[in-house]
């Protein structure tokens, strides 16, 4: 009795002591549940929404390590899943909106007045999120992710048009996030006041469908 009495203790412990904080794979579930980890299976067609975590803001910088260039608090994305299969696996999403509020983003760029629009070209995209956090961006086939940045000078407006052949992030069930870090795009056209590579800094959480929690198994 003392052995078994231990043992299931000991059991009881370990199942209170899980870490929560990454994606734990569920040996009967879906990739991606609602609710919670191995909780009920997302499904084909249901569509995500996600904004910015409280207190964050999507920043795009001419450097990885630097603080100048464009800051947004308000921004959102869109995907549709299109595959959950059983985990450990990868489910897809088709992207179908990535937006910013022009309204909420500031510049520090020298001779740059302001930021009048930020938009996402070349949708949908193709999104692929792994039982181990991994999530993989990527645009139809021969089209290439690009996002045009319309800035505001004494001059007049500019065009800043940015790509990047694919986006890695992670996904976070601590609080059901996505998170882009770093990501470099390369300019491929606007005036020498758009700095020659972006990168693009953001979390969005929680990521929901029909109004509940996604979690990544």
């Amino acid at each position: 009795m003392r052995t078994r009495t231990l043992l299931t203790l000991a059991g009881t412990v370990a199942a209170l002591t899980l870490p929560l904080a990454g994606p734990a794979s569920a040996a009967d579930g879906t990739v991606l549940t609602t609710g919670s980890v191995g909780g009920t299976a997302v499904a084909a067609g249901e569509v995500l929404t996600a904004p910015l975590a409280s207190g964050t803001a999507a920043t795009f910088y001419s450097s990885a390590t630097g603080t100048s260039g464009i800051s947004c608090t308000s921004s959102q994305f869109t995907a549709t899943v299109t595959d959950n299969p059983s985990a450990p696996g990868t489910a897809t999403e088709s992207v179908s909106a990535h937006t910013f509020d022009a309204a909420s983003c500031t510049t520090n760029v020298v001779g740059v007045l302001g930021v009048t629009g930020i938009t996402v070209n070349n949708l949908p995209y193709s999104a692929a999120v792994s039982s181990d956090g991994t999530v993989t961006v990527t645009p139809a086939a021969g089209s290439t992710i690009q996002t045009t940045v319309v800035l505001r000078t004494l001059l007049g407006s500019i065009n800043c048009v940015y790509q990047a052949p694919s986006l890695s992030g992670t996904a976070s069930n601590a609080d059901n996030s996505i998170n882009f870090a770093s990501a470099q795009f390369t300019k491929v056209s606007g005036s020498s006041l758009c700095f020659a590579n972006g990168y693009f800094t953001a979390k969005y959480a929680p990521v929901t469908g029909a109004g509940e929690a996604v979690y990544v198994n």
